[in-house]
């Protein structure tokens, strides 16, 4: 999923600063799971901001709603009507959905609540880590499924640098060597002699922005 954290309260009310009708909207996607931009967060933060609003004495009418998916017309397109109600839309999705917001409700100003940090998963305590850098160029199959890209502070993709300490990066003694996860793993699954054929150069042209996507009618297999 995508991970993404709140801003700091300061910088949320810098950016509503000059607006009287807020709406903050939560996402009930990526962001419901990781427990940063869901229901729960956006009645928090509209809390908060109504009580700053008390103590300025700044009048602000503050409402909050969540949808199931900023990042998706569909589920816009359900509250352009409400929207259409307020001066500003502080978004608490990934950046994704701060920009479908905008693309789709076009004269309403939307910003982000959010930092979007990157495509993880979680570790069942409370904590997400990165395990995908979207590069569009997987190489999983040959790694164990684990990748090196995303977990190797160098994204080395063939094999440790040498800098590791019993088992930690170099980097910090907090991260785990992905090399030596990667060896573990594929002594695991009997398959250390994959870890023999190089890779080669990673394709990054594929991780090249703007990058886009097309839903194929009959999906092909290319050889």
């Amino acid at each position: 999923m995508i991970v993404a954290e709140m801003k700091s309260f300061h910088e949320i009310k810098e950016m509503l600063e000059e607006y009287k009708k807020i709406l903050v909207l939560g996402c009930g996607s990526c962001v419901t799971v990781c427990m940063s931009g869901g229901q729960k967060q956006a009645e928090l933060l509209a809390t908060a901001l109504r009580m700053a609003s008390k103590a300025e004495g700044s009048g602000r009418a503050i409402s909050e709603l969540t949808i199931l998916r900023q990042c998706d017309p569909e589920f816009v397109e359900q509250i352009r009507d409400e929207a259409a109600k307020y001066e500003v839309i502080i978004s608490m999705a990934c950046g994704a959905g701060v920009q479908g917001m905008s693309e789709w409700l076009e004269k309403i100003p939307v910003v982000p609540a959010m930092n979007t940090r990157f495509i993880g998963m979680t570790d069942g305590k409370g904590t997400w880590l990165e395990v995908c850098a979207a590069c569009g160029d997987c190489v999983l199959s040959m790694t164990g499924g684990i990748c090196p890209v995303a977990s190797c502070p160098k994204g080395i993709l063939n094999g440790p640098c040498g800098g590791n300490k019993k088992g930690k990066c170099e980097v910090s003694p907090d991260v785990p060597c992905a090399w030596v996860r990667i060896y573990e793993r594929m002594k695991k699954l009997g398959k250390l002699d994959v870890l023999k054929q190089e890779s080669g150069a990673k394709d990054w042209s594929k991780a090249q922005t703007p990058g886009s996507y097309r839903i194929k009618e009959e999906q092909g297999f290319s050889e």
